[in-house]
Formats: C-alpha cells, sequence, structure tokens
C-alpha cells in the first residue's frame, strides 16, 4: 500500500488508504522506527531469493489482498425473516476474482451453507451475526494455513540435508493474565504457564537436588512439580474444564448455563482449586473462579462453547477446494468436511475425527503437549522479563506493577520452593578469607589447615543455627537467611576491630607527644637550674682562683692522658688485627653462603619445572575428566535411545502379534471356504454318478445334442481355462498361506533374538551403570585430590614466591654488605695512614715535649740560680705552655677520633657477622623446607601419575564398552528396519488376500451357474470323463511321489535346523566363555591396580596368555558365524526348493481337480 509497485495494487484491487480497509487499521498504522517502503522491497526481495515462483508469490499477494476485502463485505436481515443477505455483490465480486471462485456461489455457501442432520445434507440459513463470524472465521484460516505454508517452504529452502543433532529455539510465551473479564483465552493463556511453572519448578529444581547429590549433602527429592498438580488436573484431566467443555460442545442444546451448571456440579465444594467467585462492585460478572500459583482469577464463560466449536463453513471451504488458484486449492486440499465426513462411514471412516470437528480446546492442548515433550527432551534457560512502568519513563519504579509481574511471570513462586532448599552456597576458600574474622582464633596461625576443616571449625564456633547448614565436597550450603545473619555478625565484628585500631592508634600517638613533653620539661629544668647556679658563683672570688690556677694543674694530668692514648693504641691495633682476621673469616663464609644460595636457586628452579610438569599433568587429567564425563554422558544417551528403541520393537512385536493373529483367522476363514469347495466338489461327484446311471435314458436325446456339442465344447474350454485360473489362485493363496506360516515362524525367531537381545543390553547397561558409578567415583575423588593439590600448589608457590623476594632482598643485602666491606677496607687504609702519620705526630711532640722539659729544667735551674724570673722570661714560658696546651688538645681530638673509629668499626663488624649468621640459619631453614616439599610433591606427581594410569584404562574399558553398544545398536536398526519390512509385506499381502478372496467368492458362484447349465451337455462328455479318470489316477501317482519328496526334503529341512540350534548354543557357549574371559582380564586387572610393581612381568604374561584366548575365542565364534552364515544358506535354498515342489505338487492337484471338473456336467 506503499504506492512502489502500483501494478501489484492493480492486480489485487486495493487503494493506498489503509483505512478503508478494517482488518489492518484497528491498531497502529505507522511506526517512526520502521521504513514501509524499505520493508517491502526487503520482503519481495526474500521471497524471490528463497526460491518462490512468480505464480506463488502472485497468489500469496492476492490471499492477503482478498483477506482485507473480507473485512468491507456487508450483510443485512431480509424483511420479516432472520435470513441474511448480502448487501451489494462488489466486494464479494473482487474477493471472488482474487481467490478464483464463483461470487454468486461464495454468497450462497455464506448466507445459505450445507450441514449435515442424521445422514443427510441439508440447507440451513444464517442470520447476519452468523455470516460475519463465518467471513472473520474464514479470514482466520486462509492467512494461518498460507503462513505455515510459508513457514514450511522457507524451512525446505534452508534445510542442508545434513544429519541434525542439536538445535536452538526461542519460546517466548506471554506471562499470566488477570483482568477485569477473563474469557476462555486467558484460560488457555493461564494454564499454559501453569504448565511451563510447573515444568520450570521440575526442571530448576532437579538440577538444584542433583547438585546437591553431586555435593554429597543429605537431601530427601522432593517433587515441586506436584505443587501445581491441582490446578492442571482441573483443567486437563477427564472430566475437567476442557474435558466438561468438549462434552457440551457435542450437544446441540447445549448452552453457557448447562455448561456452567455442571461445572459447580462436579467441582464446586470438591476441588480446592475451583471456588465460586465473589460478587464486586464494578466488575464483570464472573461465573467460577480458579486458585493458580499467581492468584485467584475470576472466569466469565460467555460464548465459550461457541468460541470453542470454531468451525469453517464447510459449502465455503468445498469452494476454495476447488478454487482456479492453485496454491487456494492447495491449502485446502486436506480439509474434510462434513459431507466426506458423512459419506465416509466404511471400515475405516470411524477411526479418525474429520477436520472440522476438532474442538479449539482439544486442538490447544494437542499443541500444548508437543511444546512440553519437545521441551523435555532439551536442555532449556529461562528469561523472565520485567516494566518497571507503563509510560516508558527512566527511573520510575512502579512498585505495584513490578510485583505483579513477578508473580504473573512465577518468580515469587521460584523463590517460594528455593527457600525450602540451600539457596546460597559459597567455595570454602572464598568463606575462610571472607568470614574469618568471626572467630580468627580457631584458625592457628603459622601452619597450613585444609579450608574445609576451617570452615566446619569457623561455623562451628560461631552462635548460629547449625541446621541451618550443611557441607559439601567444595561448598557450604546455607539456608535461607543464614547468610544475611553471617554479614550482620561480620559488619558488627568489622565496627569493633575498626574503632579498637583507632584507639590504639590515637593511643600510640598521644604517648609519644608526652614522651616528648616530659623530655622537653627536664632539659627546660636543667637549663635553668645550670644558669641559676652560674649566676650565684659568677662573682666569688675563690672561682676566680680556681680560674687562675686550674691551666697550671694540667701538666701532669697531660702525662696520664698520653699514657692512656698510648695503652688505648695499642689495643687498637689488637682489636684491628682482630677484626682484619674476623673479616676474612667472614669473607670465607660469605663465599661459602653465596655457593650454597646458587644451589638452592637451581633447587628452586628444579622445583619449578617439577611443578610445571604437575600442572601439565593436572590439565591433562582434567581433560581427560572433561572427555570421559561426554563420553558417559553420551553413553547414557545411547543407553535411553536403546531402551527407546526397545520399548518401540515390544509395540512393534505386540502389533505383530495381533496382525499374525488376524492373518491366523484370515488363513482359517480361507481352509473353511477350501473345505466347503471340497464338500461342493464331492456333491458334483455324486451328482455324476446318479447322472451316469441315467445315461441308458438320455440316449435318445444325443442326437438332438450334438448340434449343441461344438458351442458347449467352445463353452467348457472356456470354463476349463477359467478354473485352471481359479486354481493357480488357490494355489497362490497355499503358496501365501505356506510363506506366511514361515514369516510368522521367523518373527517367532527373530523375537527370541530380540528378547535375548534385550537381556543382553540389561546386562550391559547394569554393567555400565556400575562402571559409571566407580568412575564417577573415582573422578569425584580426583576432583578432591586436584582441588586439595591446587590449594597447595598455590600456598607453596605464594612460599616460593616469599622465598625468591627474600633471596632477592639477601643478594641485594650481600650487594650492599660487599660494598660495605670495600668501603671499610678503604677506610681502614686511610685510618692506618692517619694513625702513621699521628705516630709520627706524636714522636714529634714527645721530641718537643722532651725539648720543652729540658727547657724548663734549665730555665727552672737558672731561675734557681738567678733567684727569679724576669718578665720576658715569663712571657716565653706563657708562650710555650699555650703551645703545648695546643699540642694536647690536638692529641686528645686525634685519640678520640680513633677512638670512635674503631668503636664504630667493631659494632658494623659485629652487625655484619650477626646478620651474615642470621641469613646462614635462614637459608638453612629455607633449604630443609623446600628440600621437604621437594619430596611431598614427588609423592604426590606419583599418585596423580598412577590415577591417571586408572583413569586411562577406565576410558578404555568405557571406549570398548560404547563400541560393543555401538554395534548392537546397528544390529538392533537392520533388524527393527528387517521387520518393519516384513510388516508392511503382510499388510500388503493381508490386503492382497482379502481382494482375492472376495474376487474368489464371487467367481465360485459364477462358476456355479455354469456348472448347472453344463449339466445338461453331461451325455457328450462321457469318453471324455473316462479318460479323464485315467489321467487323474496317473496324477494321484505323481502326487504321492511329490508328497514323499516333500517329506523327505522336510525331513533334511528339520535335520538342518537342528544342526543351526545346535551351532546357536556352542555360539553361545563361546559368549559366555568370551565373558567369562572378560571377567578374569577385569579380576587380572584389579590385582594388577592392588598388588605390587614387582608382579607386573607375571601380570603382563597372564595379560597376553589372555588376549590369546580371547582372540582365539574371536576366532571361533567368527568360525561359528560363517558357518551358521553357510547354514542360513543351506536352509533358504532347501526352502526354495520346498517351495517348489509344493508349487509342483499344487500344480498337480489343479491338473487332478480340471480333469475331476468336466464330469460335472455329465
Amino acid at each position: 500500500m506503499t504506492g512502489h509497485k502500483p501494478e501489484l495494487l492493480e492486480a489485487l484491487l486495493i487503494t493506498t488508504n489503509p483505512y478503508d480497509y478494517p482488518m489492518i487499521s484497528q491498531g497502529e498504522i505507522t511506526v517512526k522506527s520502521i521504513d514501509d517502503v524499505e520493508e517491502f522491497i526487503a520482503t519481495d526481495t526474500a521471497i524471490d531469493i528463497l526460491g518462490f515462483t512468480g505464480e506463488e508469490k502472485l497468489s500469496i499477494y492476492k490471499l492477503t489482498g482478498a483477506v482485507m476485502h473480507h473485512g468491507n463485505m456487508k450483510f443485512k436481515q431480509k424483511q420479516r425473516e432472520e435470513q441474511a443477505e448480502p448487501d451489494g455483490t462488489e466486494v464479494a465480486d473482487k474477493i471472488a476474482y482474487l481467490l478464483g471462485l464463483n461470487s454468486a456461489d461464495m454468497l450462497k455457501a455464506l448466507c445459505y451453507p450445507r450441514v449435515k442432520v442424521g445422514n443427510e445434507m441439508v440447507t440451513k440459513g444464517q442470520t447476519v451475526p452468523q455470516v460475519n463470524n463465518a467471513v472473520s472465521a474464514l479470514c482466520k484460516s486462509i492467512y494461518e494455513k498460507m503462513f505455515l505454508w510459508m513457514v514450511i517452504r522457507i524451512n525446505e529452502m534452508l534445510d542442508t540435508k545434513q544429519p541434525r543433532q542439536f538445535f536452538i529455539g526461542v519460546l517466548d510465551i506471554a506471562g499470566f493474565e488477570i483482568f477485569d473479564f477473563n474469557s476462555l483465552e486467558q484460560l488457555c493463556i493461564n494454564f499454559t504457564n501453569e504448565k511451563l511453572q510447573q515444568f520450570f519448578n521440575h526442571h530448576m529444581f532437579v538440577l538444584e537436588q542433583e547438585e546437591y547429590k553431586k555435593e554429597g549433602i543429605q537431601w530427601e527429592f522432593i517433587d515441586f512439580g506436584m505443587d501445581l498438580a491441582a490446578c492442571i488436573e482441573l483443567i486437563e484431566k477427564p472430566m475437567g474444564i476442557f474435558s466438561i467443555l468438549e462434552e457440551e460442545c457435542m450437544f446441540p442444546k447445549a448452552s453457557d448455563t448447562t455448561f456452567k451448571n455442571k461445572l459447580h456440579n462436579q467441582h464446586l465444594g470438591k476441588t480446592k482449586a475451583f471456588e465460586k467467585p465473589k460478587p464486586g462492585k464494578g466488575k464483570a460478572e464472573a461465573h467460577f473462579s480458579l486458585v493458580h500459583y499467581a492468584g485467584t482469577v475470576d472466569y466469565n464463560i460467555t460464548g465459550w462453547l461457541d468460541k470453542n466449536k470454531d468451525p469453517l463453513n464447510d459449502s465455503v471451504v468445498q469452494l476454495y477446494q476447488k478454487s482456479s488458484n492453485k496454491l487456494l486449492g492447495f491449502l485446502y486440499a486436506a480439509h474434510a468436511g462434513a459431507e466426506e465426513a458423512a459419506g465416509g462411514g466404511g471400515k475405516k471412516g470411524g477411526k479418525k475425527k474429520g477436520g472440522s470437528f476438532q474442538t479449539v480446546s482439544a486442538l490447544f492442548r494437542e499443541n500444548l503437549a508437543k511444546l512440553m515433550t519437545n521441551l523435555r527432551s532439551t536442555h532449556p534457560h529461562f528469561v523472565r522479563c520485567l516494566i518497571p512502568n507503563e509510560t516508558k519513563t527512566p527511573g520510575l519504579m512502579e512498585n505495584f506493577l513490578v510485583i505483579h509481574q513477578l508473580r504473573c511471570n512465577g518468580v515469587l513462586e521460584g523463590i517460594r520452593i528455593c527457600r525450602k532448599g540451600f539457596p546460597s552456597r559459597i567455595l570454602y576458600g572464598d568463606f575462610k578469607q571472607r568470614y574469618k574474622v568471626l572467630n580468627a582464633s580457631v584458625i592457628p596461625e603459622g601452619q597450613f589447615i585444609d579450608n574445609k576443616k576451617a570452615s566446619e571449625k569457623l561455623l562451628g564456633s560461631i552462635d548460629v543455627d547449625h541446621t541451618q547448614y550443611m557441607f559439601g565436597h567444595t561448598k557450604v550450603f546455607f539456608k535461607a537467611g543464614l547468610l544475611g545473619t553471617l554479614e550482620e555478625l561480620r559488619d558488627e565484628k568489622l565496627a569493633e576491630l575498626v574503632t579498637m585500631t583507632q584507639a590504639l592508634c590515637r593511643g600510640y600517638v598521644m604517648r609519644k607527644e608526652f614522651v616528648k613533653m616530659m623530655e622537653r620539661r627536664e632539659s627546660i629544668y636543667t637549663i635553668q637550674y645550670n644558669i641559676r647556679s652560674f649566676m650565684n658563683v659568677k662573682n666569688w672570688p675563690w672561682l676566680k682562683v680556681y680560674f687562675k690556677i686550674k691551666p697550671l694543674l694540667k701538666s701532669a694530668e697531660t702525662e696520664k692522658e698520653l699514657q692512656n692514648m698510648k695503652e688505648n693504641y695499642d689495643k687498637m691495633k689488637t682489636d684491628l688485627a682482630a677484626a682484619l682476621a674476623k673479616k676474612k673469616e667472614l669473607e670465607e663464609k660469605m663465599v661459602s653462603l653465596l655457593q650454597e644460595k646458587n644451589d638452592l636457586q637451581l633447587q628452586v628452579a628444579a622445583e619449578v619445572d617439577n611443578l610445571s610438569d604437575a600442572e601439565e599433568r593436572c590439565e591433562g587429567l582434567i581433560k581427560s575428566k572433561i572427555q570421559l564425563e561426554a563420553k558417559l554422558k553420551e553413553t547414557s544417551e545411547r543407553l535411553e535411545d536403546e531402551e527407546e528403541i526397545n520399548a518401540e520393537l515390544t509395540a512393534k512385536k505386540r502389533k505383530l502379534e495381533d496382525e499374525c493373529s488376524e492373518l491366523k483367522k484370515d488363513i482359517d476363514d480361507l481352509e473353511l471356504t477350501l473345505a466347503k469347495v471340497e464338500k461342493e466338489k464331492h456333491a458334483t461327484e455324486n451328482k455324476v454318478k446318479n447322472l451316469t446311471e441315467e445315461m441308458a435314458s438320455q440316449d435318445e436325446s444325443i442326437a438332438k445334442l450334438t448340434k449343441e456339442k461344438k458351442g458347449l465344447q467352445e463353452a467348457h474350454q472356456q470354463t476349463l481355462d477359467d478354473l485352471q485360473a481359479e486354481e493357480d489362485k488357490v494355489n497362490t493363496l497355499t503358496k501365501s498361506k505356506t510363506k506366511l506360516e514361515q514369516q510368522v515362524d521367523d518373527l517367532e525367531g527373530s523375537l527370541e533374538q530380540e528378547k535375548k537381545l534385550r537381556m543382553d543390553l540389561e546386562r550391559a547397561k547394569r554393567k555400565l551403570e556400575g562402571d559409571l558409578k566407580l568412575a564417577q567415583e573415582s573422578i569425584m575423588d580426583l576432583e578432591n585430590d586436584k582441588q586439595q593439590s591446587d590449594e597447595k600448589i598455590k600456598k607453596k608457590d605464594f612460599e616460593i614466591s616469599q622465598l625468591l623476594s627474600k633471596i632477592e632482598d639477601e643478594q641485594s643485602l650481600g650487594a650492599q654488605l660487599q660494598k660495605k666491606i670495600k668501603e671499610l677496607q678503604a677506610r681502614i687504609e686511610e685510618l692506618e695512614e692517619e694513625i702513621e702519620a699521628e705516630r709520627a705526630a706524636r714522636a714529634k711532640v714527645e721530641k718537643q715535649r722532651a725539648d720543652l722539659s729540658r727547657e724548663l729544667e734549665e730555665i727552672s735551674e737558672r731561675l734557681e740560680e738567678a733567684g727569679g724570673a724576669t718578665a720576658a722570661q715569663i712571657e716565653m714560658n706563657k708562650k710555650r705552655e699555650a703551645e703545648f696546651q695546643k699540642l694536647r688538645r690536638d692529641l686528645e681530638e686525634s685519640t678520640l677520633q680513633h677512638e670512635a673509629t674503631a668503636a664504630a668499626l667493631r659494632k658494623k663488624q659485629a652487625d655484619t657477622v650477626a646478620e651474615l649468621g642470621e641469613q646462614i640459619d635462614n637459608l638453612q631453614r629455607v633449604k630443609q623446607k623446600l628440600e621437604k616439599e621437594k619430596s611431598e610433591y614427588k609423592m604426590k606427581i606419583d599418585d596423580l601419575s598412577s590415577n591417571m594410569e586408572a583413569v586411562a584404562e577406565a576410558k578404555g574399558n568405557l571406549e570398548k564398552m560404547c563400541r560393543t553398544l555401538e554395534d548392537q545398536l546397528s544390529e538392533l536398526k537392520v533388524k527393527n528396519d528387517e521387520n518393519v519390512r516384513q510388516l508392511n509385506d503382510i499388510n500388503a499381502q493381508k490386503a492382497r488376500l482379502q481382494t482375492e478372496n472376495g474376487e474368489f467368492s464371487r467367481q465360485l458362484e459364477e462358476k456355479e451357474a455354469l456348472i448347472s447349465q453344463l449339466t445338461r451337455g453331461k451325455q457328450a462328455f462321457t469318453q471324455q470323463i473316462e479318460e479323464l479318470k485315467r489321467h487323474v489316477e496317473e496324477e494321484v501317482k505323481a502326487k504321492n511321489a511329490l508328497a514323499h519328496a516333500v517329506q523327505s526334503a522336510r525331513h533334511d529341512c528339520d535335520l538342518l535346523r537342528e544342526q543351526f540350534e545346535e551351532e546357536q548354543e556352542a555360539k553361545a557357549e563361546l559368549q559366555r566363555g568370551m565373558s567369562k574371559t572378560n571377567s578374569e582380564v577385569a579380576q587380572w586387572r584389579s590385582k594388577y591396580e592392588t598388588d605390587a610393581i614387582q608382579r607386573t612381568e607375571e601380570l603382563e604374561e597372564a595379560k597376553k596368555k589372555l588376549a590369546q584366548r580371547l582372540q582365539e575365542a574371536e576366532e571361533s565364534i567368527e568360525a561359528v558365524n560363517s558357518k551358521c552364515a553357510s547354514l542360513e544358506k543351506t536352509k533358504q535354498r532347501l526352502q526354495g526348493e520346498v517351495e517348489d515342489l509344493m508349487i509342483d505338487v499344487e500344480r498337480a492337484n489343479s491338473r487332478a481337480r480340471g480333469g475331476q471338473d468336466p464330469s460335472c456336467s455329465a
């Protein structure tokens, strides 16, 4: 209608205004985000690409245009009658043109349809509403059938013709509907949601409970799908709402009132889910209420019977079937109308209802059952969609609307059921890390503890309800609400810890400040005391005298100081020598420590390589585990398929038994018919005898009958030919009878074989289930070992990283120590030079001192001689004393400096020695720890390798079992196909025999009439009768000889059958021996796994012997199979020979009967 293709508008007789057609203009006409022209071009191009022909594409457009025109059809009521008649024929002419119909016939079929009354078809008048409803139903039917046909064609074009094993499907279903007025549509939608919610509950919580079982949690299985069973059974079970509705639709006088009364009588007060609605103001009338999981819904049943019938106008459908529009005729070709249902009253007419008689509720239930079956065979995922508000406003949340959607979508129902189990679960490592703060004292520091044990101790020490949690293999599971309680306890504990930490920090800071304040106070007091003391004695005369005499008293002190300095020098010299020796010793120790450090680094690298190898092995184990799980899953699926095939074969076997019984009945009927024919034959023979007695009296009429002899001979020849054909048919019937008996025997034999195969499959299934259980347990143990080894590997990685960081720190510290040693050596050299300089200065000073002493003595002698001292001498004495004081101060300073340097060197030396000793001890401890961990890792690697070998052996066994099952499955499929083919052949033969039997009966009646006519010409065939009797005697002799040959052939066949059964028993015996050999192999394998490694060679020899025995058994089985095949071929050849002999016997019998039949006409 975009006007992009004007020629299409002309062909469809439509305009570009959508409001001219009520069928498409009831809702929104345009969408801003969609370009109609672009969408139309894309659709038209897609139809061409998908392979639709031009005629099919035009037919699609025409049917769509006709549906649009249907909305414009108008009808009016005749005056003084309730009969509807068309109000104009212009629209009907357009529709008829587009659909390829006759306009008058279409209007007549709409207003005067033909309906079935009893066994007759009568014309019924329609009212205007009935005609409008019929037009709407036809529109929906045309569009629906065309849409489904397009889907099928598109799927055929897109199909890759390759086998499909998996598919992805999307199911979009509306949520629960609770309106003010709820009708049949709401009941169907809500019933669908009930079924889907039941499936969701069962599916989700079966998976949940399977996880409980996998984690080893004690849990009683609860079928949550039964929670919704009451409402579902009320709707779909016999005598439910749908059942009563369909029953009412079958009665002609049923109404909404009778339907409501039946519902109330059947369910009101007897079913909890069925209630009487409460009247409310402003609400629509409700007739009953149903208690769904999302709430109680009131339903109004007005018009449910008409909605449920929803029949198409069969008269119009018959016009559609004869339409010149090929697509329309094809769409309605399979529709069975009322006339066809009335006329098809034969044997097969009552087995299936016509398409027009199926109710809407029955069709809905059938489609829903198919949907649920499809869902149960898949792995579904569920997505719940919610809208926050109905105005599409951002940031606005309508709480009532959201809660209503959660209830209607089943989310609240899922949460209710989820609270019955363990909705919260946490891995042990995460739980320990997060909730250790609740009681850290139960987890010892400095030693390794398993995460599971730590979690058990932690939860056991907390004041919570201990019945609200369970421990699995890898997780801890919590009931609803307990995890929130733990979070609250954790928040409280963290608040206490933070408060305590803040108090300790504040206290520490204030104590440091207080110590500084006290030190400042003491310093102030000391300064004040010294200043006050000095101010008190500042003007004291004796202090002045002391200051003047003090320099004169320092000469004796100088000598003492020089003596002390000499002693200190000697001591420093000895200390220096000891320090040098200690330094050399430390250097040697450092070299040895560096060597040990390099060795430890090499060991750490080797351990890292071993860890990487262990990780690779773990990854290999994980991959093999995944492969084993996939193969186990595939094996279980194959077992399920085998069970389904077994069930199908059992059903087919029952069907074949029923058909065999029917065939036996037919064969009995044929035998009765043959007995009847034999009796009639004996009667005709008696008649012939009577007629021979009358031959004497009929000699006179021979002359008259000679003229008729020629004509009668020709008729007789034709009769003989007909009789020969009938006898051939009888022979064919007997042959088919023998074939059917043989097929019945074969089917019974195949049935026995199927039973044996089924028993073998059941035994293999039980064995596989046991192996599967053992494999699952071993996989579970491997998972636990892997998890523990992962945790230990993580711990060791962390410790190795710490050790590496420590080694790096030690290396940097060693470099620093080497650097310090070099600096100390340089400093020692400098100090030695300074000491030498000081020695020279000291010698110089001592020399000056000696000179000064001599001068002082000379001066004192001179003073004593002179009796006094001059002022110049006093000044020189002061000058020399000042020089002496200066030299002494220099000597004191150098001595103090040397002492400080020596003390610093001694302190550094002691610190270096202590640090190097601690490093040596630490490296020794690390070395011992790494050696211990290395041995542990070696043991674990050995355990993992042995586990891996066990898993590989289990994998080989499972693969062998899978191959055996695949072979058995292929054999069963071949046998199943053979049985189906034989069943089809038997059905075809049965139908052919039935038709031939009827034809034979009719021809037998005709032949009896011919025999009665031929009795008039019996005298002409007297001589022929004698000759035929002679021939009969000869044929009897030949028949006896053939019967003897057949008996001997049957005897040979029985002997061959006995030989075949003996060979089958031998084959079964060999199979039992092979199974016994397999069990012995399994026993030897288990012994191999449990015994010591020293018995490996013996087990290998035993294994070779067993393999040889197994090969010999397989060769013998193959020989027996080949022998059985040859016997089967011999049996088939003998059966062919027996059949040929039987055919020869039957032909002889037919010839014998052919020789006796002409005697009837005598």
